[in-house]
C-alpha cells in the first residue's frame, strides 16, 4: 500500500483527530499515487495515523476513513459504517426520515445520504468516496431493502475533485416526487429537482420549537423554500401566515404543501425578493407577532465572509423592525464559516441598530441526525435562534 508521510509540525493536529490532510502538509509519498486509491498515512517518524483515500488533484489530498491499523477498507467496511450510523440515528429517535450519513460526522468523509421513508438520496462529493459508490449502494440494499436510491451529484464541489456533475437512479427507476411525514404533517419531496437532496432535514427538530410562540399569531416567513416552517406555524395554531421566497417554483410547491395539509386558508406563499420586501414593509410600518428568517448560505469562501456578515445583519435588522414589541424573531444561519459566537454577535449588532432589546427563548444547532464532532468545525454549521423582541 502507498505510504504518505506527514510533515513534522502538522502531524500532531492530524493525530488529535482531524480527518483531512492538505497537500501542503505532506512530507513525502512512497509508492504509486492513483486518485481514489486507499493509502496509509504516517507521521514524519513513521508512526501509523490511519488509512484514507487520496486525490492528488484536490487541495485535501487525503481524507481518513479509519485510524484502526487492523481495519481494512473494503465493501464490508462500508456496510458496517452504514449499519453503525443507522443504529445511532434510531437511538436518537430518527427512523422515518433522517440524514443517515453526514460525512465526517458519521466517519465517512464526503458522503451524504438522506433517508426519506423507504427512499434514499446519495451524494459522493470526493473522488475517493465516488469509487466506493457501488459498495455503498449494495450496503443500503442489504440493510434497508429500499424502494429507490437516487444520486444528486449535480453539485459544483465535485469539480474541485476532478469529477463531473450528474444525477440519476442508482436503483430501478421510481417516481422521484414522494411525500414524507414530519411532526404530524405531510410534505412533498422532489428528490430529482429540489434543492440539495430535495428537502432540508436539518431543521426538523427546530420546526417543533415554534409551537408555543405562534399560537394565535400573525406570522411572516422569509426565505421559505417549500414552506416547512410556515406550515408548522399554521398547524400549531397561528392566526395567519405569509411566506415569501424568490423562487416561483418553490412557492408553488409550498402552496401545494399547504393544501396537502388542509391549511391553505391559514398559510399562503408569494414569490418575492425578501431583501427588498422586508425593507419596504419596515418603512410602511407593517408589524407581525412572529417573523421567521431561514436564508440560504451567504458564502462558502472565507474571502466573502464580510459580505455574509453584512447580509445576516441586514436581514435580521429588517426582520426585527417588523416584529411587534413583545413578539418573536426566529432566525437561522447555515453558513458554515459563520460560527456560533459570530452569529450571535451579528444578531446583537442588528438589535442595537434596530434599538430593540432581545430575550433569548431557545438556541439550537442542526437536528441530532446531523451530528456535531467536537474539533471539526464544519460539522457544526447550523445556528437556530428564537428571541423575544422587546
Amino acid at each position: 500500500m502507498t505510504k504518505l508521510f506527514l510533515k513534522k509540525k502538522i502531524s500532531r493536529r492530524i493525530e488529535s483527530g482531524h480527518p483531512w490532510i492538505f497537500a501542503n502538509e505532506v512530507n513525502k509519498i512512497e509508492g504509486e499515487v492513483n486518485g481514489g486509491d486507499i493509502v496509509e498515512v504516517l507521521t514524519h517518524e513513521g508512526k501509523f495515523v490511519g488509512r484514507g483515500y487520496i486525490n492528488p488533484k484536490s487541495q485535501i489530498i487525503v481524507r481518513l476513513l479509519t485510524r484502526d491499523k487492523k481495519e481494512e477498507i473494503n465493501e464490508d467496511f462500508f456496510y458496517k459504517r452504514l449499519l453503525q450510523a443507522w443504529q445511532y440515528k434510531k437511538q436518537m429517535g430518527y427512523e422515518e426520515n433522517c440524514r443517515l450519513i453526514f460525512g465526517e460526522a458519521d466517519f465517512i468523509p464526503a458522503l451524504i445520504i438522506d433517508k426519506f421513508n423507504d427512499y434514499f438520496v446519495l451524494q459522493t462529493l470526493a473522488l475517493g468516496i465516488d469509487v466506493w459508490k457501488p459498495a455503498i449502494v449494495k450496503a443500503l440494499e442489504k440493510i434497508f431493502q429500499p424502494k429507490g436510491i437516487y444520486e444528486r451529484n449535480d453539485v459544483p464541489v465535485r469539480e474541485l475533485e476532478g469529477l463531473p456533475q450528474h444525477k440519476g437512479f442508482l436503483s430501478a427507476p421510481f417516481d422521484t416526487k414522494i411525500v414524507i411525514n414530519e411532526n404530524g404533517l405531510k410534505f412533498h419531496v422532489d428528490v430529482e429537482n429540489g434543492q440539495k437532496t430535495g428537502y432540508f432535514l436539518d431543521q426538523q427538530d427546530n420546526r417543533r420549537a415554534i409551537q408555543h410562540i405562534v399560537k394565535g399569531a400573525d406570522v411572516l416567513g422569509a426565505f421559505t423554500y417549500t414552506g416547512t416552517f410556515e406550515i408548522h406555524a399554521a398547524h400549531y395554531g397561528a392566526k395567519s401566515v405569509l411566506g415569501l421566497d424568490i423562487s416561483a417554483n418553490a412557492v408553488d410547491q409550498a402552496n401545494e404543501n399547504a393544501r396537502l395539509n388542509g391549511l391553505e386558508n391559514i398559510v399562503h406563499f408569494e414569490a418575492m425578493n425578501a431583501f427588498d420586501v422586508l425593507k419596504q414593509w419596515g418603512k410602511d410600518g407593517r408589524q407581525y407577532d412572529v417573523v421567521m428568517l431561514d436564508p440560504p448560505a451567504f458564502t462558502k469562501s472565507r474571502e466573502n465572509i464580510q459580505k455574509a456578515i453584512t447580509g445576516y445583519k441586514e436581514i435580521n435588522l429588517r426582520g426585527m423592525k417588523l416584529v411587534k414589541p413583545g413578539g418573536f424573531l426566529v432566525t437561522s444561519s447555515c453558513t458554515n464559516l459563520v460560527q456560533p459566537d459570530l452569529f450571535l454577535e451579528i444578531i446583537g449588532m442588528a438589535a442595537k441598530d434596530a434599538r430593540r432589546t432581545l430575550r433569548q427563548v431557545t438556541y439550537n444547532a442542526q437536528s441530532a441526525d446531523h451530528p456535531i464532532i467536537w474539533g471539526l468545525e464544519n460539522t457544526h454549521y447550523l445556528k437556530y435562534l428564537i428571541v423575544q423582541v422587546l
